[in-house]
């Protein structure tokens, strides 16, 4: 994995000041350098400048990027952040078209496929990518991104150009693009927050290559397609055949992405999405004469107080030691104080350059940070639960008789704390309802579907689009924080086309949350931990940290310099600190309660603080 990051600007010769644009790039590559620590290099021309920084997994020796190659038509050069699992075979196929390789890297076989059959080649990869591609034979810049958004990618018009880059930072440091933030950015951040519209990237004028979507500018501007969306189609498959198809599948994925140079390690929770990942990559190991690491995680003094309630309904420990008795890994289990998740609220800011998931997330940069002590590849366990409806919100009678986003139908936790002039001006409700109507009426349709089903294929669609990018972005910037690369194979874009046109009854067959999945490892997993009931991941329960956050909180209220003042009414803030917390209802999620609010707006100041964010 890695980063990166330029600029195209058709109308000047960049090389008539080739120091001050190499300057530019640089400084780019420096904002993101915790994305690719091993290496980095910068690309210019006298119309386009790529910057990336490297992480290094495949190819450690002549994987060097930006890559340029040339051929009778031009120059091009390639930056590419991300992994192509089906490498082999594309360069098996490349190499037969007469293409010339000159390293192991799948960057070459990006940009080899792409000379020889241009844009539409991002058809053909499997994996999680963002690629620029600047292409002097038609005096244009390419972008294109993973089918699932796994991997980012923003960018801005400015100055004439095109400016984009892995993470929002990058951005800023091309010289006079500013952090600004106008009423519908708050509403980002208050009504939908720690999601965000897909497309947007909060900031005035940062917008997102969509997933699926690749993007051309040159002299003549700027033009778009989708490679790929998602589809409905008629399911045919009986109930056996489906079992046996998805079982295939699963294991397919994850056995592609275990694919690296160096040893790879998995996440492991003892619930049944990290369990198969597990299983399988350590069979597979076994079979090379080697030893899977895992790690799994918790907080100190957790076991003491612990609330079971009905989001969160076991802890993960003793499923976790069944799992690693079974699977015979060597594993690790990790525990985060209250002071490190407090602390590193600050540092998931740095990464996602947005508020985030509070605690949800600043905890998994921690553990992030301690995994790459041992391994720089893992895989987890992630986006089972919106691919195969694992979720409350997919069974609940509220969320098909609702017209908001199911993990957060209600407005008034949001404002609990907010000033009333900034609700007043905001319009949250409003905001959020068009984003949600926005989905729901891109959701792929199938023709004579009955209601109960059409309305399970938009929650389900809502679910791909909005909460499981949230995770995944929290994944992405975590570990790559750390220099981690954290892989998701059950995100495979041909396991999420073929669920999403799996029938109800196939996916949670009798009821069984995630039957289907559960059925397809039937032969993989200790019988208990298959069955298991899901629990989502930890968070702590102690007390203490609580008080931290409110302590933190009224220590910034104080501060007449602290810009969360003006948004914040500061008798909400002390009559919430004097109430207990619920801990059983979430505002987002199934983990942000009461805490997390508090939480958020720590990281909310931060984040206007450290950006120097002009409202508007």
């Amino acid at each position: 994995m890695c980063g990166i990051a330029g600029f195209c600007k058709p109308s000047i010769n960049l090389e008539n000041e080739r120091g001050r644009w190499e300057s530019v790039l640089d400084n780019m590559n420096r904002s993101q350098k915790r994305r690719g620590p091993d290496d980095e290099g910068t690309y210019l021309n006298k119309s386009c400048g790529l910057a990336h920084v490297r992480l290094e997994i495949i190819d450690l020796l002549t994987g060097h990027q930006p890559m340029v190659r040339k051929n009778p038509a031009g120059e091009y050069a390639i930056a590419f952040n991300g992994e192509i699992y089906n490498m082999k075979e594309l360069k098996r196929e490349l190499q037969l078209e007469g293409a010339v390789f000159t390293t192991s890297s799948d960057t070459e076989v990006i940009l080899n496929g792409y000379m020889l059959h241009g844009a539409d080649y991002a058809k053909k990869l499997n994996g999680i990518f963002s690629v620029a591609i600047w292409d002097s034979s038609k005096e244009q810049l390419c972008l294109f991104r993973d089918r699932l958004g796994v991997k980012p990618l923003f960018y801005t018009f400015y100055d004439d150009g095109l400016i984009f880059s892995s993470e929002i930072k990058g951005l800023f440091e091309y010289p006079g693009f500013s952090p600004v933030v106008d009423k519908n950015g708050l509403c980002e951040i208050f009504a939908l927050g720690p999601a965000k519209s897909y497309g947007q990237g909060v900031f005035k004028g940062v917008l997102e290559v969509l997933p699926g979507q690749c993007m051309i500018f040159g002299r003549s501007g700027c033009t778009s397609h989708f490679y790929w969306k998602l589809e409905s189609r008629p399911h045919e498959d009986s109930f056996e055949k489906t079992v046996e198809k998805t079982a295939w599948l699963v294991e397919d994925a994850i056995k592609m992405q275990m694919l690296s140079d160096i040893p790879i390690s998995t996440f492991l929770s003892g619930g049944v999405d990290s369990s198969l990942v597990t299983a399988i990559c350590s069979a597979q190991l076994k079979k090379q004469g080697k030893e899977l690491n895992t790690f799994s995680f918790d907080f100190v003094d957790n076991d003491k107080y612990f609330q079971s309630n009905s989001f969160q309904p076991s802890q993960d420990r003793p499923w976790v030691e069944k799992m690693t008795a079974f699977s015979k890994t060597n594993h690790r289990f990790l525990i985060c104080s209250n002071q490190d998740q407090l602390d590193c609220l600050y540092k998931a800011v740095d990464a996602r350059d947005l508020p985030c998931m509070a605690d949800v997330e600043s905890s998994m940069l921690y553990f992030c940070s301690q995994v790459v002590g041992f391994n720089k590849v893992t895989l987890t366990g992630e986006c089972a639960d919106e691919i195969f409806g694992g979720y409350p919100w997919f069974h609940k009678k509220e969320a098909f008789e609702g017209s908001d986003f199911p993990w957060s139908m209600s407005m008034e936790p949001r404002k609990v704390l907010l000033a009333d002039d900034v609700i007043n001006e905001l319009h949250m409700e409003e905001y959020a309802h068009a984003a949600y109507e926005k989905t729901i009426m891109e959701t792929p349709r199938l023709p004579g579907e009955v209601q109960e089903e059409k309305r399970r294929r938009e929650i389900s669609y809502l679910n791909l689009r909005w909460f499981m990018v949230t995770l995944l972005d929290r994944m992405d910037r975590t570990s790559m924080y750390s220099g981690l690369e954290a892989r998701v194979p059950l995100a495979d874009h041909r396991i999420v086309e073929y669920i999403f046109n799996v029938p109800w009854k196939m996916k949670c067959p009798d009821g069984i949350v995630k039957g289907l999945l559960r059925q397809a490892g039937s032969d993989k997993l200790p019988e208990d931990v298959l069955w298991r009931r899901k629990s989502p991941y930890p968070k702590t329960y102690d007390p203490a940290y609580e008080r931290l956050l409110g302590e933190r909180l009224k220590e910034v209220l104080s501060d007449p310099g602290a810009p969360v003042r003006a948004l914040l009414d500061t008798r909400k803030v002390n009559s919430f600190l004097n109430s207990p917390s619920d801990y059983g209802r979430p505002w987002y999620g199934q983990l942000m309660a009461g805490p997390q609010m508090l939480a958020y707006m720590l990281q909310v100041n931060y984040w206007l603080e450290k950006y120097k964010i002009q409202l508007v």
